[in-house]
């Protein structure tokens, strides 16, 4: 199958899109161009992604998804890492895995330290800030990689959902070896879908969380001959406070 393309937004025009229809795609060299920092600037995280350790919380019993998590305030122009803590969120976002306190390995201090990652996290927020007034925003960044030694890979194996937050920000990292891991936006609110796959390194999915409902689709190897894998940055930013603590 061909896959879909993404409905690109204007880079110039991309918060008009997250306002109309909400949520807004952009490719590498639009992102690069927000976040002030060059192509190799993203490459130069890449690395992480095979330090990743294994999810122990998956509720579906399988072992295709790796990851890291760390917390962040943006305050203005400062990033500031919080002291670590567990990702949580309600039932009524993550049917799957909700309700729980999952505790994950801290993202890498050498990944934080380098310059694209306080450049993208502060300039994603700067999109929150000029969406919904300036203000702090309580950023969770999941580093993933799903994988298909078993056969199959869930990007999102609670299905279509929302975050529980205010803006998504799904940065793909890398595609190696596979096919499926398409995107699909609905409106939460309406009849409006749309589908189609992000497969440029470092392309951006952001999302008003509060309008859209997401997932991707399951991903297999493109042959029997070694497995492969889809690594992606989330970002959620939400106002107020980190989930559960209000």
């Amino acid at each position: 199958m061909v896959p879909f393309p993404p409905p690109l937004s204007d880079p110039n025009r991309a918060l008009d899109d997250v306002r109309a229809r909400g949520y807004a795609v952009l490719l590498a060299e639009a992102l690069g161009t927000i976040a002030q920092v060059d192509a190799s600037d993203f490459h130069a995280l890449e690395a992480s992604w095979d330090d990743l350790p294994p999810d122990a919380y998956l509720r579906d019993g399988g072992r295709y998804r790796s990851r890291r998590h760390s917390c962040f305030v943006v305050d203005g122009a400062v990033v500031r890492q919080v002291p670590h803590r567990a990702h949580w969120q309600s039932l009524d976002y993550n049917a799957l895995h909700g309700g729980m306190l999952r505790m994950f390995e801290p993202v890498a201090p050498q990944t934080i330290a380098a310059p694209a990652w306080p450049a993208l996290i502060s300039a994603l927020a700067g999109w929150c800030s000029a969406l919904k007034g300036a203000q702090p925003w309580h950023v969770e960044a999941h580093q993933f990689r799903i994988d298909t030694a078993d056969g199959i890979g869930r990007p999102t194996p609670e299905g279509a959902h929302r975050d529980g937050v205010d803006f998504v920000a799904v940065i793909l990292v890398e595609r190696h070896a596979i096919k499926g891991g398409e995107t699909r936006v609905f409106q939460a609110e309406g009849p409006d879908g749309q589908r189609f796959t992000l497969l440029q390194p470092w392309s951006l999915l952001f999302l008003d969380d509060a309008r859209m409902i997401h997932e991707s689709t399951p991903i297999q190897p493109e042959s029997d001959d070694a497995p492969g894998h889809r690594d992606t940055l989330v970002l959620t930013f939400r106002a107020g406070a980190f989930q559960g603590d209000d």
